[in-house]
């Protein structure tokens, strides 16, 4: 048979007994707050090597501005992300989606009601 044991407790000390066993059990805890990864700098050999492209290259579409980069000096580096966000920006449309793009701006043509 269990041992029982009935005690007399107030809402408030109630309440201080819980906020108690919470903070030790919060205390305890390994932080698991997720950290946002830090963008990766790269240089422009590490782009060339990314792109697989060569380094004249990467300086050519740079001086077109048609790479995002940041220059510090005479140095330029470029931010992984952007560059992955660019190369997807760049992305060719499939033959299905050019007609569903081409579907889309033919109805929203016929709705404008001239034809």
């Amino acid at each position: 048979m269990e041992n029982l044991v009935f005690t007399q407790l107030s809402i408030p000390e109630i309440r201080q007994l819980f906020r108690q066993e919470l903070e030790t059990y919060f205390k305890h805890q390994p932080d698991e707050t997720p950290s946002p990864a830090a963008d990766q700098l790269l240089t422009i050999q590490q782009v060339a090597n990314f792109l697989s492209l060569a380094v004249p290259t990467i300086y050519g579409l740079v001086s077109r501005s048609a790479i995002p980069c940041m220059k510090v000096g005479k140095r330029l580096y470029f931010s992984k992300d952007e560059i992955a966000a660019w190369l997807k920006a760049g992305k060719k449309h499939t033959i299905a989606e050019m007609d569903a793009e081409a579907d889309a701006y033919l109805l929203k043509k016929k709705k404008g009601g001239k034809s």
